[in-house]
C-alpha cells in the first residue's frame, strides 16, 4: 500500500539528495511538492490506478516531472532517478540530519571527503579529530557533532502538538514577564497548529533586544544553549529546540506573518500583493507606486535600508500589525490555522472566511471512557469532571470487545446493558445530561458487532477502526462507508486510526467518507487526543465541503485529559470548521434529533 505519507517522504529524501550535492531551487520544489502531497485528502495512489494522471498534477507544486516520479513510484515500487542518486550518496541522510546543524549539504561534504555514511561513523570521525582538519570545518563544529550525535540517536521524530504546545505556553509565559519585551508570540507551524513540531519558533517585539536574548539563555527551564546573536537565540528545553527571534516594535506585526507562514500561503500572498503594486517581506507591507523595475522594488522592500533609518524608494504602509498586512491588501486578517494555501486569500478577498469554532462553542464530549473499559475513572467522576467544564451534556463511550481492543477490556452486550443502567443512575442525579454510548469497533468488513438488544438500550454508538489498519485505500474506504451508512452508527471515530509518530492508518478517502456522512446523517470524528487529531486538517476540510458533520471528542480516558479539546478544536479550525458544522456545539434538543 502506498500512502500519501510514503510519497512525501520519497521526495523529501529527493530534496536532501540534491540539495548535499549543491543542487539549486530543485530542492525546495521537491519539498513543497512533497508538503502538499503529505496534506493531500485523498489517496494519491488511487487516483494512479484508477488512471487519473491529471488530478495528481492539480496538486499543488506537482507538475510534469514530479506526478511521473509518483506514477512510476506506485507502478514499481521505486524511482529510477532516486535510487540513482541513492547510488551516488549512499548515506543514512535521515539519521545525520538529526544531529544539530547537520544539514544535506554538510552530510554530502562529509562522505565525500571522509566516507561518513552513518551516525556511529560521524561520531568516529569527530573522537578521530578528522572533522576538523575538513576545508570549511574546524574544532567547534566538531565538538557540535560531539555533543549532539547521541541526541540524534534518542529523538528522530517530530513533537506531537499536545507536547510541544505547552512548552511553547511557558515560553510565552516567561518572556511576556520580562520587562524588555513588548510583545511576544509563537511563530511557524506551532501557531498554525499543525499536529507535529520540528521546534519552537517564538517572536518578541523590544527595543532591547540583547536584554531580551539574555533572559532567554537565563531562563531556569533551558538544557542547553545551542547558539545566539544580537537579535537570536536557539536553546533546548528537554527535547525540544525553542528558536527565538527579535524585532523592533514597528516590525512585529510583519514578522510575525512572514515567520508564522506556511511557505505556500507567504508565496500566494507576496504574489497577491505584487499584483496590486505591493511588496510584503518580514519588515513590513510596501506600496511601490510607480517604481519601473524588479530591482527598484526589491531595493524598495528590501527591509536594510529600513533597519538603518535610511529613506525608501516605496512607502511603508504597514507592519507594526498582523491585521495591517493583511488590511493593506484589502484582505481580512486570516486565522493562522488557515494560512496552508487552501483557498484561504481568495475567501479574505471575497469575505467568505468562515467564521471559526473556538471551544466556547463546545457544549459536551460525545466519546470518553471510564474504569468499565480502559479508562482510570468512575462513571461519577467523569460527569462530574464534564460538569465542572460547563458542558450542557456528556456521552460515556467505553469499549465494546471486538477485534484490536485489549483483552478483558472491552464491554459484552450483557456488561453494556449493565453499564446503560448505571449511566442512567448517574444522568438521573447530575446537573448535565448524561448519554449512555458505547465506542463499537469496525472489523475488516465494516461490521460493527453490536446486538439488537444492546442497540436499542443505547443513546450513541461511536464506531472505530481499531484492527486490520494495513488494508488499502479502496478497501478501507469502502469498509468505513459501509459503518457510516449503518443506521445504528452516530459517529464516525478516529477514521483512519492513526497514531502519530507511531502507525499512519488507514489511507482514507476524506471526500468520499465526508459524502457518505452527510448522506446518513452520520458525524466524523476530531479525535483530539494529540496522538490521533484523526480526521486531520485538510481531511476535515473536505469532509466539511461534501455537507458532512463532525464532532470534536477528546477520547478522554480520565478528568484531566478533557483538555484534549483544545487540540481538537484548532484541528477542527485546520479544516475550516464552523460552529455550525460541529455536532457538539449544538444544543443539546438538536443533538438529539440527531442521534439515530
Amino acid at each position: 500500500m502506498t500512502t500519501n505519507a510514503e510519497l512525501a517522504a520519497r521526495f523529501e529524501e529527493f530534496a536532501d539528495l540534491l540539495e548535499a550535492d549543491d543542487v539549486e531551487y530543485k530542492p525546495r520544489a521537491y519539498r513543497r511538492a512533497a508538503e502538499n502531497v503529505r496534506a493531500h485528502p485523498i489517496p494519491i495512489a488511487d487516483q494512479v490506478r484508477a488512471g487519473n494522471e491529471a488530478a495528481i498534477e492539480e496538486i499543488e507544486g506537482v507538475g510534469d516531472a514530479i506526478g511521473s516520479k509518483i506514477v512510476e513510484y506506485v507502478e514499481t515500487g521505486e524511482i529510477e532517478e532516486l535510487e540513482a542518486l541513492r547510488e551516488e550518496l549512499p548515506v543514512d541522510m535521515a539519521d545525520l540530519t538529526r544531529v544539530e546543524g547537520v544539514g544535506p549539504k554538510t552530510v554530502g561534504t562529509l562522505y565525500r571527503e571522509l566516507g561518513v555514511s552513518t551516525l556511529d561513523e560521524l561520531e568516529a570521525a569527530a573522537e578521530a579529530g578528522e572533522i576538523r582538519e575538513v576545508k570549511g570545518f574546524g574544532p567547534k563544529t566538531e565538538e557540535n557533532i560531539l555533543d549532539n550525535v547521541e541526541f540524534a540517536r534518542t529523538v528522530g521524530q517530530r513533537q506531537l502538538l499536545g507536547e510541544a504546545r505547552p512548552l511553547a505556553d511557558d515560553v510565552l509565559a516567561y518572556l511576556g514577564s520580562v520587562d524588555a519585551v513588548d510583545r511576544v508570540e509563537v511563530a511557524g507551524s506551532i501557531r498554525r497548529w499543525r499536529e507535529t513540531i520540528g521546534d519552537v519558533d517564538v517572536l518578541a517585539a523590544t527595543e532591547d533586544a540583547e536584554a531580551v536574548v539574555d533572559a532567554l539563555r537565563s531562563w531556569s527551564s533551558v538544557d542547553d544553549e545551542i547558539e545566539s546573536g544580537p537579535a537570536k537565540a536557539s536553546v533546548r528545553v528537554g527535547e525540544v529546540r525553542v528558536d527565538l527571534r527579535v524585532v523592533v516594535p514597528e516590525e512585529f506585526g510583519s514578522a510575525l506573518q512572514y515567520f508564522t507562514g506556511s511557505r505556500d500561503h507567504n508565496v500566494r500572498l507576496r504574489n497577491y500583493a505584487i499584483e496590486r503594486g505591493m511588496k510584503l517581506n518580514e519588515y513590513g507591507a510596501f506600496d511601490l507606486g510607480d517604481l519601473e523595475t524588479e530591482a527598484d522594488a526589491d531595493e524598495a522592500a528590501s527591509g536594510t535600508d529600513h533597519v538603518a533609518g535610511g529613506q525608501r524608494a516605496g512607502e511603508r504602509v504597514a507592519g507594526e500589525t498582523e491585521e495591517g498586512m493583511y488590511e493593506a491588501l484589502g484582505l481580512s486578517w486570516i486565522p493562522p490555522e488557515l494560512r496552508e494555501d487552501r483557498g484561504e486569500i481568495a475567501a479574505a478577498e471575497a469575505d467568505e472566511l468562515p467564521d471559526l469554532v473556538a471551544i466556547e462553542d463546545i457544549r459536551g464530549d460525545l466519546h470518553t471512557h471510564t474504569e468499565w473499559s480502559d479508562g482510570n475513572n468512575t462513571i461519577d467522576e467523569m460527569v462530574a469532571a464534564a460538569e465542572d467544564r460547563g458542558y450542557d451534556y456528556y456521552c460515556i463511550a467505553d469499549h465494546a470487545e471486538g477485534p484490536g481492543v485489549v483483552a478483558d477490556m472491552g464491554l459484552s452486550d450483557t456488561e453494556i446493558l449493565e453499564q446503560v443502567e448505571a449511566i442512567r443512575e448517574v444522568d438521573a442525579a447530575a446537573d448535565i445530561e448524561v448519554l449512555a454510548g458505547i465506542e463499537a469497533n469496525i472489523d475488516a468488513d465494516g461490521e460493527i458487532g453490536l446486538s439488537d438488544e444492546a442497540i436499542e438500550a443505547l443513546d450513541l454508538i461511536v464506531a472505530s477502526p481499531h484492527s486490520a489498519l494495513s488494508q488499502g485505500p479502496e478497501e478501507a474506504t469502502e469498509r468505513l462507508i459501509r459503518a457510516i451508512e449503518n443506521p445504528a452508527v452516530d459517529i464516525a471515530g478516529h477514521p483512519s486510526g492513526r497514531l502519530l509518530n507511531e502507525r499512519e492508518g488507514l489511507a482514507i478517502d476524506a471526500a468520499a467518507l465526508g459524502e457518505a456522512a452527510a448522506a446518513s446523517d452520520t458525524a466524523l470524528e476530531v479525535n483530539g487526543n494529540p496522538r490521533r487529531l484523526d480526521l486531520w486538517g485538510s481531511a476535515v476540510q473536505a469532509a466539511i465541503d461534501e455537507g458532512a458533520t463532525i464532532a470534536i471528542n477528546t477520547d478522554a480516558h480520565r478528568p484531566a485529559t478533557l483538555e484534549f479539546v483544545r487540540w481538537g478544536v484548532h484541528t477542527a479550525r485546520r479544516g475550516w470548521a464552523e460552529p455550525g458544522d460541529v455536532l457538539n456545539a449544538w444544543a443539546f434538543e438538536d443533538v438529539r434529533a440527531f442521534l439515530h
